[in-house]
């Protein structure tokens, strides 16, 4: 019989702050600028910069300066040092940055109203303070007004796209934007923008490509007659200067996946990256890396970002129909996933590059979303990829109020239901409550780097997935490349049509030992000396261990759970730079299904969101660590608002300190594990 608690979250705090684990990194910018330097981000004195963060979007990146000191502490106390600002330019949000309020009419998107800016400025200063970066969004949901001097300005979607990569216009625009923010000047730092290293990574424009129809059918944008003549004006330009034949008058540009008509579009993407690029790098001055687009669709895309400094990428793990009236989710686990569920992620990973993930989630109502962050951070950690920003933490800054899971706003944004507060982080335990070891693990490096180093050939321009992503990112390192020798410093060359080798065709284990997913028992686990984590069907691992007449329990190395939940995520990670063998000062986090009191479901659709209090299911278990503290240390229970909520009985034998989580004396998702 599961058993709920409440575990409401609060706007300013933490129940546990591990902000103290990074001390030495406030405030931002201390190490000077971020640079690619192979595929690493380093900072300027050589650190390696590693990120675990989330996005703002619209209004959130405009907050009061009662609340921006706030926010940042509380994110810092997560262990969360990045914020990706993130649609900036949405008209459909409130403020944003044309508008500080709706009401007045905007016929321009070439001011920046100076309210949103003085806003912006503050929540900078304060993000900085508390050691966290900020990553810069550019063209994302600007839509295109009147006064701008845009043609089909009226028939054109937010961003302008695909067009904006077409039409010079819009490019001058996009220049001129870039101009405006890169330029301005902080009253709250000193600093113009580009010259304040809190800024540690940009992109061009955030999810645009002239890929996306062709490769997947979807055209979802409307005519625009001028523009398309444009476009073809170009080609037959290209056409003539490259000595080609073709019917660029009635050839159809969005379904065409000739040789030509790829090569066409990749010259246009390529043309507009570059000088979008150079414009920022050479004319602005901005210091920090930069990249094109941040989505894969066809490899085509992919390969136009090789004059780069880094490569970005989304990936959403979820399976619903989300609707104003009829809402319905697929409750699926990672844990029971055939194939790493990362395939089309990692194919914009490029050989020589750093990767950044700036759009990440396994979105409310998943009951098994307590996966996400840590199977995502671990992946992100063996990869070596630079980390991850979770989309998103929260729509608004108006959060004192909003109580429960999957609504922060009155009424859908912009009519798209799921911007009602279905992506919001902000007060879900089982995802941002578990921000604290996947922060760890990204930034303090816990999980090692995989052995082996493959890289593999992409050759169709049309497709997305290479195969061996399928099975090996749980293994060794992957990352793309378009040339047909072993790059520098890598170990293999494989092809897209290969197969990435398995040992045990249930089994993923990385070549490193530090993680591994057992897909029979539905579990997967990290096993390092500082953080080790089981997750999944934790009771599978104790039946499947006591019918083979061995110690009952998920075992790793100093560490055996033995858990009575069929779903859960239980986490140890060191506070300090010991291991926990030898540390003193231990979080533990036990965290599964979490729901609005008074949720319903008929299956996959729900009926009723539920209402307040935040409910968190208790995780029952019986822990057994390997300590050299012996009986000095002593296990608390943490509650929501950050008070000790019962001291745990524990034995101390043999070297192991054991002890029972989840009773009903002292139910808790945190527990400290301290030295008195």
């Amino acid at each position: 019989m599961s058993r709920y608690i409440p575990m409401p979250a609060y706007p300013d705090i933490m129940p546990v702050d591990i902000s103290f684990v990074f001390e030495e990194e406030r405030p931002a910018g201390k190490r000077g600028f971020v640079h690619a330097v192979g595929e690493d981000l380093r900072f300027e004195d050589g650190t390696l910069a590693r990120f675990w963060g989330v996005n703002f979007n619209g209004g959130a990146c405009f907050p009061s300066k009662e609340y921006a000191p706030k926010v940042a502490r509380r994110l810092a106390m997560a262990g969360v040092n990045l914020v990706r600002f993130h649609q900036l330019d949405a008209e459909w949000d409130t403020p944003n940055i044309f508008s500080f309020h709706k009401g007045k009419r905007v016929s321009t998107t070439r001011k920046l109203d100076p309210q949103s800016m003085d806003a912006l400025d503050y929540l900078v200063s304060c993000l900085k303070e508390e050691g966290i970066y900020c990553y810069l969004d550019m063209n994302t949901y600007r839509h295109f007004k009147e006064g701008d001097g845009v043609d089909d300005y009226e028939s054109l979607i937010d961003e302008g796209k695909p067009w904006n990569i077409v039409d010079p216009r819009m490019i001058e625009l996009q220049k001129e934007y870039a101009d405006q923010l890169w330029n301005h000047y902080n009253p709250y730092t000193k600093l113009l923008y580009k010259d304040d290293p809190v800024f540690a990574l940009t992109e061009i424009v955030n999810e645009d490509d002239l890929f996306t129809p062709t490769f997947t059918k979807k055209v979802a944008f409307k005519p625009c007659l001028k523009q398309e003549a444009k476009f073809r004006t170009f080609f037959k330009e290209w056409l003539e200067k490259n000595g080609k034949e073709y019917d660029w008058e009635h050839c159809d540009i969005w379904t065409d996946q000739s040789e030509t008509m790829i090569a066409f579009k990749m010259h246009l993407t390529e043309k507009f990256f570059q000088e979008m690029y150079d414009h920022m790098r050479n004319v602005i001055g901005v210091r920090i890396p930069i990249t094109g687009t941040n989505w894969t669709h066809g490899s085509a895309n992919v390969k136009c970002h090789r004059n780069m400094d880094f490569t970005d990428s989304h990936h959403y793990f979820y399976d619903w129909a989300w609707g104003n009236l009829e809402r319905v989710c697929k409750h699926q686990p990672i844990t029971a996933t055939q194939k790493s569920i990362f395939p089309s992620l990692a194919k914009m990973k490029l050989v020589g590059k750093p990767f950044f993930v700036s759009e990440w989630d396994m979105p409310w109502p998943n009951s098994y979303r307590a996966e996400g962050p840590i199977y995502y951070a671990a992946v992100g950690a063996l990869q070596n990829w630079s980390g991850f920003a979770i989309h998103t933490y929260a729509y608004g800054t108006r959060l004192d109020k909003m109580d429960i899971l999957g609504r922060e706003q009155s009424s859908p944004v912009a009519g798209v239901p799921y911007r009602e507060g279905i992506f919001s982080v902000w007060n879900d335990p089982a995802k941002f409550g578990l921000f604290y070891h996947a922060a760890l693990i990204t930034r303090r490096c816990d999980i090692a780097p995989a052995n082996q180093m493959i890289a593999v050939k992409a050759e169709d321009l049309t497709k997305t997935v290479c195969n061996p992503f399928e099975k090996g990112l749980e293994q060794h390192r992957l990352s793309t490349t378009y040339e047909d020798t072993i790059p520098e410093g890598y170990d293999e060359l494989m092809h897209e049509k290969d197969q990435c080798p398995v040992e045990n065709p249930s089994m993923f284990v990385a070549d490193n030992g530090q993680m591994w997913r057992d897909l029979t028992r539905q579990i997967g686990a990290i096993d390092t000396d500082r953080t080790k984590v089981v997750y999944g069907s934790l009771s599978r691992g104790r039946r499947a261990s006591v019918a083979k007449k061995e110690a009952s329990g998920i075992a790793l190395n100093g560490l055996t759970v033995e858990a009575v939940i069929d779903f859960g995520v239980i986490a140890l990670s060191s506070l300090t730079n010991e291991s926990l063998e030898n540390s003193d000062n231990i979080l533990l986090s036990a965290i599964g299904r979490a729901r609005n009191d008074g949720a319903q479901f008929d299956g996959n659709k729900m009926l009723e969101i539920g209402h307040a209090p935040i409910l968190a299911e208790v995780i029952e278990a019986d822990i057994h660590l390997k300590t050299n503290l012996g009986d000095r240390l002593s296990v608390w229970g943490v509650n929501a608002e950050g008070y000790y909520a019962g001291k745990l009985e524990t034995t101390y034998e043999d070297g192991v300190l054991s002890f029972h989580i989840g009773d009903q004396e002292n139910p808790a998702c945190y527990y400290l594990i301290v030295a008195e």
